[in-house]
């Protein structure tokens, strides 16, 4: 049965490996012990795992190779979308954490070209976080502004409350409740040091300028806030309970 010229298939991709290999005085062999290529050189063991696209079993796969190698590739041909994507960044960083290595093959009319993208190495696990503190510190301190868990995990096309979406609820309610504020009168409320910016983008329609330094409630604010009554009823809550509420 012959195959189809225009369809690519999991053997296409061993000749350009085994030539990129022999071209650079390894010894090539196929379909060893079930691994796909297998290229020596001295002392030196490195297992190739081919596929025609990324898969968990793939990965599975390349990782119980690791017990026979420290240098396991997977190979793939080159993929239609963008190497610059998102997508391709994060297929990048998963294999860089599994610590394999990867290499693309480019089918060409007249020749194919074998490029390895990644070299297995060791993953330094502090580093990646050290590099993600700015993104932590952000994680917390999303967390450290919400009042409450308003969110269930794993919703879609659901609106999310978010520490910014409360802390305009905060506001708003204030603004409610004590008519015409400043946006220092706020802070001394308990509405933090975001709350002049809050009311300059005016995000969500909900606050209104009055005149200098003086902020209301809009009709806008008024009807979606009443979305929110959890919060509502906790930030008004917070208001009768405080004797040192201040209105300015």
């Amino acid at each position: 049965m012959k195959k189809n010229p225009d369809k690519r298939y999991e053997v296409d991709l061993f000749q350009p490996l085994q030539q990129y290999f022999q071209q650079r005085d390894y010894e090539v062999y196929g379909e060893v012990n079930h691994c796909d290529l297998v290229a020596v050189k001295e002392e030196e063991l490195i297992i190739v795992e081919l596929k025609l696209n990324l898969s968990v079993e793939l990965l599975i796969q390349a990782t119980k190779r690791q017990r026979l190698s420290e240098h396991v590739y997977i190979a793939i041909p080159k993929p239609k979308y963008s190497l610059y994507s998102k997508k391709w960044q994060n297929i990048c960083y998963l294999i860089r954490r599994l610590e394999l290595g990867l290499i693309i093959v480019a089918f060409q009319k007249r020749n194919e070209q074998v490029e390895i993208k990644i070299h297995p190495s060791s993953f330094d696990r502090k580093k990646s976080m050290d590099r993600s503190k700015k993104k932590r510190n952000k994680l917390i301190e999303e967390i450290k502004g919400r009042n409450a868990d308003h969110n269930i995990g794993g919703s879609h096309h659901t609106k999310i409350m978010t520490a910014y979406k409360e802390n305009c609820i905060q506001i708003a309610c204030y603004l409610e409740h004590f008519g015409p504020l400043s946006p220092k009168a706020l802070r001394q409320l308990g509405t933090g040091e975001k709350t002049l910016s809050i009311l300059n983008k005016n995000y969500y329609g909900w606050f209104t300028w009055i005149k200098r330094g003086t902020y209301t409630i809009s009709e806008i604010g008024k009807q979606e806030i009443q979305e929110y009554p959890q919060l509502v009823d906790h930030y008004m809550g917070l208001i009768e309970n405080s004797s040192d509420s201040l209105k300015k």
